[in-house]
């Protein structure tokens, strides 16, 4: 099958500001290969689009991006099961309580052992990176909760599917607080105190398929088969946790 957005499992992650060369890309990087075994993100793509080498691995994480902060693209060689993962600083005013962050993009296919793979991978990134939050979402279903983020006063168009509206990353309180929800959702054990998670008396469906870390955060799966939206028992599944932790999207804030 060949790659496109629409057979992807994107996986975003936010975490602190990188502070030089803090060597928690090379942790991602690491944590990812251990999570999938025989994977080595070892290529990058050039400016034509071409798969190039990258020898010197850990000093060109170090180097970072040539134009801003964050680090490079790496890549696996398999182009029957394309992973890549990379990460781009969002600067302060764009950020909860003017903090620059992290963030981190990854992908994997939707594939059997893309799904089988995806909370493991999420878990590596999230906890290489000792991120507050993140989630690893099925392209399509990622489009609309994309948006139902309102970055813009004029922007009146309601969310797709009744989701709630969601307010932009520069106004969450905190960075602990997650901007949206996914299929596979990390939350730190900072971020799971700030939503109210757990609670066993009201989660004891999401427990029943969730983990908890080596850091003491937590790995929620919303549905057991990647997220679609088109199924309406996964919508709904979408819409109860949306109700179940209003802090999310900083709708429990006026």
């Amino acid at each position: 099958m060949p790659a496109t957005q629409e057979n992807e499992i994107a996986i975003t992650v936010y975490a602190p500001a990188l502070v030089g060369n803090d060597g928690r890309p090379l942790s991602v990087v690491h944590g990812m290969e251990r999570a999938i075994p025989g994977l080595h993100l070892e290529w990058t793509i050039s400016s034509e689009g071409k798969r190039i080498p990258v020898p010197q691995r850990e000093a060109f994480l170090a180097r970072g991006r040539p134009k801003g902060r964050g680090f490079p693209l790496l890549r696996n060689g398999d182009d029957d099961f394309r992973v890549t993962v990379t990460g781009l600083e969002l600067p302060a005013g764009s950020s909860p309580g003017g903090q620059a962050q992290l963030e981190i993009h990854a992908v994997l296919p939707l594939t059997v052992d893309g799904i089988a793979a995806a909370a493991n991978v999420l878990e590596a990134i999230a906890e290489g990176a000792r991120a507050f939050w993140g989630h690893a979402t099925p392209f399509s279903a990622g489009v609309d909760i994309a948006r139902q983020t309102k970055n813009w006063p004029d922007d009146l168009e309601p969310p797709p599917r009744g989701l709630p509206v969601l307010k932009s990353a520069s106004a969450m309180r905190v960075p602990e607080i997650p901007y949206d929800l996914g299929w596979l959702n990390y939350w730190s054990a900072a971020a799971a105190r700030t939503i109210g998670f757990p609670d066993p008396a009201r989660d004891a469906e999401l427990l029943s398929r969730a983990r908890h870390t080596a850091t003491g955060g937590w790995v929620v799966q919303l549905t057991d088969a990647p997220l679609d939206l088109d199924n309406p028992a996964h919508l709904d599944a979408l819409k109860r946790a949306y109700e179940r932790f209003p802090e999310i999207g900083g709708r429990s804030t006026p």
